[in-house]
């Protein structure tokens, strides 16, 4: 199977050294690593997720690869003030395979608004589709036309959007 590759797509984002990333629904933490790679030990990489299972595993495996800059938080970006990070704190956000997880997005995309920086980047990355088994069912996939309108409508700017694995579209937006 063909999944979105972590690296190459963070990389659309232009993160750099010394930046701070929060990636909100980070699970087993696949882009926490990849982007703590790119931003160094001088940056910083809030893991946030709800499933506190998650979380241990990914501390582990930061610690096992002696990624330091890794921080897991305990939270629900669905509720302003959920992920537990200040106003425009971070230069950039992720959320990867979380969108059709989601039940109070408006919610979801002013807490996204509120801790990132203005012109930071946001990566947005879900599944196409339905994949007989694979991902979402099909009524819980969010398009890429509407994750588009839902952070546009939030006030974001569209910068680009890429094919992120075969199974996978990729939108990187700018806050205002």
């Amino acid at each position: 199977m063909n999944f979105s590759d972590p690296k190459s797509n963070v990389l659309q984002m232009g993160l750099r050294d010394g930046m701070k990333v929060a990636d909100i629904g980070a699970g087993t933490g696949h882009f926490s690593i990849a982007a703590a790679a790119v931003v160094g030990n001088s940056g910083r990489v809030y893991a946030i997720d709800v499933q506190e299972d998650l979380l241990k595993h990914l501390k582990d495996s930061a610690e096992r690869m002696h990624k330091r800059n890794i921080e897991t938080i305990w939270g629900n970006a669905e509720k302003v003030g959920g992920t537990k990070l200040r106003d425009q704190s971070v230069d950039a956000v992720i959320v990867s395979n979380v969108l059709f997880q989601v039940e109070h997005k408006e919610d979801f995309v002013r807490e996204v608004k509120r801790i990132l920086k203005s012109g930071g980047k946001l990566l947005v990355v879900d599944w196409a589709g339905a994949y007989g088994g694979m991902g979402p069912s099909p009524h819980h996939v969010v398009s890429e036309h509407v994750a588009e309108e839902l952070f546009i409508t939030g006030g974001f700017y569209k910068a680009k959007d890429f094919r992120a694995g075969a199974h996978h579209y990729a939108i990187v937006f700018t806050a205002p």
